[in-house]
C-alpha cells in the first residue's frame, strides 16, 4: 500500500510503501474488542472496599440470650442486618485486569492500523518538530489540516516544543512510538505517523 507523505504546512513529501500485513489487514472486530476490554480492565483501579463483618468497629459481645428471648439467635451487633453492621458480601480491593495472549495483543494493534488505513483515516507526515512552543500557531496550522480529533504518534522521542504547544489543544492526543495502543487509536478520527514513527512500527512487527 502506497501513501503520501505531507508536512505540517500541507506541503507534498513525497510517498512511502506501507507494509500489506501491518496495513491492509482485514479487520476483525472481535479482535479489537478482546484488544479494548483488556485495556478498560486493566486500567481500572480495584481499589473500592466496605468494611466486612470483622472489621466493624461494635462490641463483639453476644447481646442477647440464644434460647428465652422470643426472638430470632443473634450474636453480636456487627451483623449484617443491623445498622452499623458489617456488609455483607460487599467489593474488596482486587485486580480486574483479564490475560490475553502477546500474539493476540499485538495482532489487534495491527487491525486497529489497519482499520485506519482502510478508511482513510491515516496520516503520514515528514516530521513535526516545532522551532518554538506556540499553541495558537499550531492550533492554526491543525486547522488548515482539519486535523479536529487526531492521535498524533511521533518516534522515540516526542519533539519538545510540539509536545507542550499539543498539549492544551482539545481532542489532540500526542504519543512516542512506544505509547501507540489500540484503545487510542480508535478514540479519535484521525490517526498521525511521523515517517520515524512509522519505521519503529514496521521494525517491530518484522
Amino acid at each position: 500500500m502506497e501513501l503520501k507523505v505531507t508536512t505540517l504546512d500541507g506541503k507534498a513529501a513525497g510517498s512511502i510503501q506501507l507494509a500489506d500485513d501491518v496495513f491492509g489487514l482485514e479487520v476483525r472486530q472481535d479482535i479489537l474488542h478482546r484488544m479494548v476490554r483488556y485495556q478498560q480492565l486493566k486500567a481500572m483501579a480495584g481499589t473500592h472496599d466496605v468494611k466486612h463483618r470483622s472489621e466493624g468497629s461494635r462490641t463483639g459481645k453476644k447481646f442477647v440470650k440464644q434460647k428465652g428471648s422470643g426472638g430470632a439467635r443473634h450474636g453480636d451487633r456487627k451483623a449484617p442486618q443491623f445498622r452499623g453492621g458489617g456488609r455483607a458480601f460487599g467489593p474488596t480491593p482486587r485486580s480486574h485486569a483479564i490475560d490475553l495472549p502477546k500474539k493476540v495483543r499485538a495482532l489487534a494493534l495491527k487491525h486497529a492500523l489497519s482499520s485506519k488505513a482502510k478508511s482513510g483515516s491515516l496520516i503520514v507526515v515528514d516530521s513535526v518538530s516545532q522551532k518554538e512552543a506556540k499553541t495558537a500557531g499550531l492550533l492554526a496550522t491543525f486547522g488548515k489540516l482539519a486535523w479536529t480529533n487526531a492521535l498524533i504518534i511521533d518516534g522515540a522521542a516526542v519533539d519538545q516544543n510540539f509536545a507542550l504547544s499539543a498539549r492544551n489543544i482539545p481532542h489532540i492526543d500526542v504519543l512516542p512510538v512506544q505509547g501507540i495502543n489500540v484503545v487510542s487509536i480508535l478514540k479519535r478520527d484521525k490517526l498521525v505517523l511521523t515517517k520515524a514513527a512509522l519505521e519503529a512500527l514496521e521494525a517491530r512487527f518484522a
